[in-house]
């Protein structure tokens, strides 16, 4: 149905702006599905179900072209996709047997500033005053969401939100990885290969290590966690890629990147709406994570240092 009403819009100028906010549904949803799933299956379960089915999805993606890829490419494709999808999928489902989907939601958005950060460190970008400002204040936002309770209590084990700022790290490796060294292939066929390079592993794994297939179908409780955890591998890792392939298309990188800020709006939305809480000092860490984002990534003039 999504496909269709593209397909319909076609060259509408408003076209852009309802692929945004689809996406941001998309991935913001993402957190509670992964958070409904988890009470029936373990965070392992549920990251290599999760790669395993969107691999299948995108496999006939792969195979038109997987001879179409330069063979110097592959070690970078693997790459990306086990620090852009595999490491990702199984922090941040085990972070979240732990964590509220909401929290989870908005330190995901720390994902831009740990991309400047890796460009810094291993691919020689310059910062900006401005960015090194925006990655303290991000930074020190997540600090404030991982240690401090919601009643206003210092949280002794942190060890859960560190989980995802390492996924969030990840997820900056794999974005560097795209940007400089993939510039010449299709995005399509990036994260078709990265998926097929995961999935297969991904499945033995899942039916010969794990009692998967003992207790998926043992309860209508397993059956509808396997349906959310389908539905996330499907949307959330696959046709959200395909979304945002052609939002960059039609736009360009910087007005696609504004996802980022909406995400964490979707993903408190759904955690308020099923119960979890959040106190006046998340608030202020979210803002934290979000000003600085914004000012890392806000384009300025002043000399490089």
């Amino acid at each position: 149905m999504i496909f269709a009403c593209i397909n319909y819009m076609g060259k509408n100028p408003y076209l852009p702006l309802f692929l945004l906010i689809i996406l941001a549904i998309i991935w913001g949803s993402s957190f509670i599905l992964m958070k409904q799933a988890l009470p029936y299956f373990s965070a392992v379960q549920v990251g290599t179900l999760r790669i395993f089915i969107a691999f299948l999805v995108l496999l006939p993606f792969a195979i038109k072209h997987v001879l179409k890829v330069d063979r110097k490419h592959w070690w970078s494709i693997i790459l990306m996709g086990v620090t852009g999808s595999g490491i990702p999928s199984i922090l941040f489902a085990t972070a979240q047997t732990k964590l509220s989907s909401s929290l989870a939601g908005v330190l995901n958005s720390l994902t831009p500033i740990f991309t400047l950060l890796i460009a810094f460190l291993f691919f020689a970008q310059k910062f900006t005053a401005k960015q090194i400002i925006g990655v303290a204040l991000g930074l020190l936002g997540a600090i404030g969401l991982i240690l401090i309770k919601t009643d206003g209590t210092f949280e002794i084990n942190y060890f859960y939100g560190l989980l995802i700022l390492i996924a969030t790290l990840c997820y900056g490796i794999s974005v560097n990885i795209n940007k400089m060294k993939l510039q010449d292939v299709h995005p399509i066929a990036i994260s078709s290969l990265a998926f097929a390079s995961m999935g297969p592993f991904m499945g033995v794994y899942l039916f010969t290590q794990t009692n998967f297939t003992e207790i998926v179908l043992s309860t209508p409780e397993h059956i509808r966690s396997f349906i959310y955890i389908a539905i996330l591998a499907i949307f959330g890792s696959s046709i959200s890629l395909i979304l945002f392939t052609k939002l960059v298309q039609l736009t360009n990188a910087v007005y696609a990147s504004t996802v980022t800020y909406l995400i964490p709006i979707v993903a408190l939305i759904w955690g308020v709406s099923t119960g979890e809480s959040l106190g006046w000092i998340h608030l202020f860490g979210i803002s934290a994570i979000l000003g600085g984002v914004y000012i890392a990534n806000k384009k300025e003039k002043t000399t490089v240092i």
